[in-house]
């Protein structure tokens, strides 16, 4: 447990560096603007943390975008097998481990940036959660890298007249407004990445594997309903630009063609050639 906490703190105090670094570029770039009742300072140091993190997992997306095209390349040979070895659990799986092992894919490496990113989320939520300004603790203040002032001006950040550590069930009716909208455009965003990534992998051919989609499609989106009532404003900002990211992400990623496709042959050009006729010419004699 003591390793966990530890590796956490680490978590917690990576996620405070890159909000403070990020605030203080465009604090020094704005001057500290302070304009449609907004602390742009703060603000985009949210949005500038998400594309951060999104950039430095980019080969992790780009390596699970590869994974997911060569699923897609041996589906046919994996639904032979499941048809081969109907009712051989062993036998299958035996095929299945050798099948990805030869073709050097791995069936869980579509899962790989989703894992990556919630010790991410979690750290986000937690250090926008400590950002209360009803602590008045001078060392709880100061944790994971912040000073007194810095806090204070982060515990005090608005966005549209909303404090970003703020909730939509704790919240004024100005904070219910914006933690409102964002939640819905949070949900919406992710309803559309999913979709996204669904269709360009193509429905599932296994009923279990259909339903599991299905799930994915509707229950996550609409259960960030209930969820996004209790995170921070600033925490449901993070989770929609990070959504709108992915899917600008996922509309490059899909065009890029796949070098490990098979490329098609270029049939070289037949040539003609005389095939001598059968029939006798005009006037020749005919052959005995």
């Amino acid at each position: 447990m003591s390793v966990f906490s530890d590796l956490m703190s680490l978590v917690y105090t990576g996620i405070s560096a890159l909000l403070l670094f990020w605030h203080a570029v465009w604090d020094r770039v704005l001057g500290g603007a302070h304009s449609l009742s907004t602390d742009w300072a703060w603000v985009l140091g949210i949005v500038f943390l998400v594309l951060t993190v999104r950039v430095a997992l980019l080969p992790i997306f780009l390596r699970q975008l590869r994974s997911q095209r060569a699923m897609q390349r041996i589906a046919p040979e994996l639904k032979a097998l499941q048809a081969k070895h109907k009712g051989d659990r062993e036998t299958l799986a035996k095929e299945m481990t050798a099948l990805y092992q030869r073709e050097k894919v791995s069936p869980f490496g579509s899962f790989a940036p989703m894992l990556l990113q919630i010790p991410i989320f979690v750290g986000l939520l937690h250090v926008l959660r400590h950002l209360n300004p009803q602590i008045t603790s001078e060392a709880s203040r100061t944790l994971y890298g912040w000073t007194l002032t810095q806090f204070q001006e982060a515990s005090h950040a608005v966005l549209l007249g909303a404090p970003i550590a703020s909730t939509f069930h704790t919240g004024t009716v100005t904070t219910k407004l914006v933690t409102g909208v964002l939640i819905a455009a949070m949900v919406v965003t992710t309803f559309l990445t999913t979709r996204m990534s669904m269709m360009k992998n193509g429905p599932a051919t296994d009923p279990q594997q259909r339903t599991i989609q299905r799930v994915m499609l509707w229950f996550i989106p609409l259960s960030l309903l209930t969820s996004g009532v209790i995170f921070p404003l600033g925490v449901v900002l993070y989770w929609t630009t990070q959504n709108l990211f992915a899917l600008g992400q996922q509309a490059w990623l899909h065009r890029r063609p796949d070098p490990s496709a098979p490329v098609a042959a270029v049939a070289e050009p037949v040539v003609a050639r005389a095939v001598p006729s059968s029939k006798p010419k005009v006037g020749a004699k005919p052959r005995r």
